[in-house]
């Protein structure tokens, strides 16, 4: 059967267009059991009488992007209002993604009406004696020390570019920034 537990599927009941989920699947009979999301009621259909439904890939986008759309969903702007490209009237950091490429103003669009997700910072160790032992370490009360790179709930040691630049003494910190291997997001 093409159909599993989970899949997102279309259908015609009643005569109209509706979307369901798949919460069981019977191959003996060739039945899908499907949970429609206004409905209280699990409906039985045949896998021939239903499609999957393709869901679109979301679209990247840097941080700024999502805080700019928060801002402007707290205060009941729209589309328009957000694509309204004027130096005063959006954060400098929006103005110039915008401004400095036209593909970007589609991808705002896009990620404003189908939805997004938020580009994950690179992260980073900060090496301060070449050793295993010689690594930057903040503890939870923001105590500093030097240790492995190892994290836990204890010791923080893995920073984004932002988180490094604002500790005291940030700028020297990042001159000593080493990337971790394969990693991206929040640590």
């Amino acid at each position: 059967m093409r159909f599993k537990t989970g899949d997102k599927v279309g259908f015609i009941y009643r005569n109209k267009k509706n979307v369901g989920e798949i919460i069981g699947v019977f191959p003996e009979t060739q039945i899908l059991s499907i949970k429609q999301s206004d409905s209280p009621i699990d409906l039985l259909f045949s896998d021939k009488a239903v499609a999957k439904v393709e869901e679109p890939e979301l679209v990247v986008v840097p941080k700024f992007v999502d805080d700019w759309f928060i801002f402007c969903t707290s205060v009941g702007y729209d589309l328009a209002n957000a694509l309204y490209i004027v130096k005063g009237h959006m954060p400098v950091a929006i103005y110039e993604w915008l401004q400095n490429n036209n593909d970007n103003q589609e991808l705002l669009a896009r990620a404003w009406m189908d939805g997004y997700e938020v580009e994950k910072e690179p992260l980073y160790y900060v090496k301060l004696i070449d050793q295993a032992t010689g690594y930057l370490n903040v503890r939870n009360d923001g105590r500093r020390s030097l240790s492995n790179s190892v994290q836990n709930d204890v010791f923080k040691t893995k920073f984004t570019e932002s988180e490094i630049k604002a500790m005291d003494k940030g700028e020297v910190y990042w001159l000593l920034n080493e990337p971790v291997e394969g990693a991206e997001g929040e640590a």
